[in-house]
């Protein structure tokens, strides 16, 4: 059994320290108020056996309120020196509080940090460099930026103020990237004036490396499109038509028409395999300033191009995007493994939804893509079309997305003036690249339950103070954007990313009208409704109760919208490290309450407990209507078996999402053992200690450092591991799939 020190690392628990440190609070007590020897050994064992029998890894913090507690019972005096001893203490770590944090990390013993982002190796110098500036941050940002309401409200887990470690900085968190207006009209990077590119492989270089620059200038993920990419296609083209031509010339031939276009087929693939390849390889081997890939997403939609060669050529681009997504990428093994990012979205519509439809071979593609590398996700055009005023558009980063510009907008369209002086703008035509998000602060829905006793009316007293409370937060967001100037980040501000503000111009009307949207996250909605109801929201007897809860976060939106003319949406969190956060924090305020606080993990946002019994359409089918209710980001999966000889049964649930809701993916499991070569599922297996760890089944290899396992955790894929929480979540995910009833679910 271990402990979580201050500075974040693990060690193992020893009862001795207790004896100790009651000990010495009672030799520091009047004699006629000292506890005997057998009082010492009665605290000591009190305290021993309430950490063994925590199902979360406790810190000092927890062992000390605990060694309290016992003591208030049989040595008032003692505690109250124990106290005394403590405050003294918390006043000199306060003089600096980051020291210790920041060497745990260099030396890298803070356990917590190791395991707070999926996608981050904290080894290596750059990510520690930026888990150093980030603790520096959180310390400014929790003792001068924040009023004090907030910061206890998130050290208690009753919200979670999301990236504190960026806040100290006019730093903003995901975004839709203007390529399109970059690409055609020129941008800047590093000093350099990049112009319009005259092959489909340059603009995907250039694409990259300005994808590199907008992740190292924000915090959060970044969305671009194929088909901005796609255009140069056709550039390619008719240059390689050029070439060939000027090559027969020189050389004295003439070829037929049909002997050109075959040659032309042919060098254009190549051209288009390579431009692909550039995506695929300098994501994942680009670094940004954050020590990581960049969070990327690419956007698959055929509707964004023209019917005809341009739409044919969007297809000819996401195909090689699938196939070589297919492969995966070499390990340092040489082994092909499936890479993180970037993150694959394709869009269903009437023209690739079904057989018989234009382009269903597509689709065959994406399943199997899905099976081998659970990519693609998938967005339904036509539920997307109910829920956005008739639009379709891509999520920024995982599952952010933007709301429509001409919805409740105290300034009319928000395309009626081109606010961001983008080159590209189109009077009349809706905008949603270059647009982004604020940020995000999570209510604990939770701790609100817990904290009402079952009380109805108390509940929704509570719902309300502490939407007020999320509201107050999100207004420190808003207001530390306030005031920017383009100047801090030439790339978004300046050079087409987001806008082409001139240099000192603030982005202030940018975070007005429906331009940018800011985040009401919330957490739990299944132990909400369990612990006031008795059932989970799937149970008809408690859906209307979870409906209601969703429907308050709207309406407080909205109030605060007109009030405002920001643009707060309800958010569906994707918890990661918070997830394991939340979960400590109520077991230590409420104990244990079965289905409730009795795990190491909350649910994620609305979705169906991962443990519940449920068949994937049906799953999908009542998230829907959830997904609705979340319009500021919201996305659903279902846990799939293996299914790489099962491409039918991937089509089936591809064809179920296109009818039946707007955002889902499909989780797989995609792992490898460098120790012997197995390519099956790594397990996850309990240790000596009780601790999760991962374990080839082949060879019981569990060295983490030696197997490639990669597991979808918040929307993005995830590969360099969790923590407990979130691992012991990974671990009871039940398996969806019903295989024999596709036919019928669809």
């Amino acid at each position: 059994m271990n402990i979580i020190k201050r500075n974040g690392s693990e060690v193992e628990f020893n009862s001795e320290k207790i004896r100790v440190a009651v000990a010495k609070a009672n030799n520091a007590t009047q004699e006629s108020a000292r506890i005997s020897n057998a009082a010492i050994d009665y605290v000591t064992n009190e305290v021993t056996e309430y950490a063994e029998n925590t199902l979360a890894t406790l810190s000092v913090e927890d062992i000390q309120d605990k060694i309290e507690n016992v003591l208030m019972k049989v040595g008032p005096e003692v505690a109250r020196n124990f106290i005394n001893y403590r405050y003294k203490r918390a006043l000199v770590r306060k003089a600096n509080t980051t020291d210790e944090q920041i060497l745990a990390l260099l030396e890298r013993n803070n356990e917590e940090a190791k395991q707070e982002n999926s996608n981050k190796n904290p080894i290596i110098n750059s990510t520690q460099r930026d888990y150093m500036a980030g603790e520096v941050s959180k310390d400014l940002t929790m003792r001068m930026l924040l009023p004090e309401d907030v910061v206890k409200a998130h050290k208690e887990g009753i919200i979670h103020f999301h990236d504190a470690d960026y806040f100290a900085q006019h730093m903003h968190n995901c975004c839709l990237v203007n390529l399109d207006d970059m690409l055609q009209n020129g941008t800047v990077i590093g000093s350099t004036l990049i112009e319009k590119p005259h092959s489909f492989s340059t603009a995907c270089n250039i694409g990259m490396q300005a994808v590199a620059q907008v992740a190292s200038s924000q915090y959060g993920g970044q969305t671009i499109s194929a088909a901005h990419l796609a255009k140069f296609i056709d550039v390619s083209r008719q240059s390689i038509r050029k070439e060939i031509l000027s090559e027969n010339e020189d050389a004295g031939i003439e070829m037929t028409d049909q002997q050109i276009e075959k040659v032309l087929a042919k060098r254009l693939y190549k051209e288009i395999q390579k431009g692909v390849q550039t995506i695929q390889y300098q994501i994942i081997t680009l670094m940004t300033t954050n020590g990581q890939a960049p969070f990327l997403s690419v956007y698959m939609d055929l509707n964004e191009a023209p019917e005809g060669s341009a739409r044919d050529d969007l297809a000819m681009m996401i195909e090689e995007i699938l196939r070589q997504r297919i492969q995966g990428v070499k390990n340092e093994k040489g082994v092909w493994i499936t890479p993180a990012f970037p993150k694959l979205l394709y869009v269903l519509d009437d023209f690739n939804d079904h057989e018989g439809s234009k382009y269903w071979s597509l689709t065959n593609v994406a399943a199997q893509c899905t099976a081998k590398r659970m990519v693609p996700d998938y967005i339904s055009a036509k539920i997307m079309r109910e829920y956005k005023q008739g639009d379709v558009y891509g999520c920024m980063g995982c599952r952010s997305f933007l709301t429509p510009d001409n919805e409740n907008n105290a300034e009319g369209l928000c395309n009626a003036d081109n606010k961001a002086n983008a080159k590209n703008f189109y009077e009349g035509e809706h905008k949603y690249y270059g647009r982004f998000n604020q940020g995000v602060v999570t209510l604990n829905l939770v701790d609100v339950a817990c904290s009402s006793g079952k009380d109805m009316d108390k509940f929704w007293q509570l719902m309300e103070e502490r939407s007020e409370l999320v509201h107050k937060a999100l207004r420190c967001r808003h207001e530390r954007l306030l005031g920017t100037p383009s100047d801090v980040a030439p790339i978004l501000w300046q050079n087409g990313a987001l806008a082409r503000l001139k240099k000192g111009e603030t982005i202030d009307k940018l975070l007005y009208g429906n331009y940018s949207t800011i985040s009401y996250g919330y957490a739990g909605l299944y132990e909400c409704v369990y612990y006031m109801t008795g059932h989970s929201h799937t149970d008809p007897e408690a859906k209307d109760f979870a409906l209601k809860i969703m429907q308050h976060m709207n309406d407080k939106c909205a109030e605060w919208r007109k009030a405002e003319n920001i643009a707060y949406s309800v958010y569906g969190t994707p918890l990661e490290s918070t997830t394991y956060r939340f979960a400590k924090a109520l077991q230590k305020r409420f104990g244990i309450i079965p289905e409730v606080t009795d795990h190491d993990y909350i649910t994620n946002s609305y979705h169906v407990n991962v443990r519940e019994h449920i068949d994937s359409f049906k799953k999908l089918a009542f998230e829907a209507e959830f997904q609705r209710l979340s319009p500021g980001g919201a996305i659903s999966y279902v846990e799939m078996a293996d299914l790489t000889n099962n491409i039918e049964a991937v089509l089936a649930h591809i064809q179920f999402m296109s009818q039946n809701i707007m955002y889902a993916e499909m989780n797989m499991k995609s792992d490898y053992c460098e120790c012997c070569g197995y390519d099956g599922e790594i397990k996850i297996v309990h240790d000596e200690n009780d601790k999760l760890v991962w374990e080839c089944p082949n060879c019981g290899n569990r060295d983490e450092s030696k197997m490639n396992v990669a597991r979808r955790t918040c929307g993005y894929i995830g590969s360099n591991f969790w923590n407990q929480g979130r691992t012991q979540e990974i671990e009871q995910r039940f398996v969806h799939i019903s295989v024999p009833k596709l036919s019928k679910a669809v």
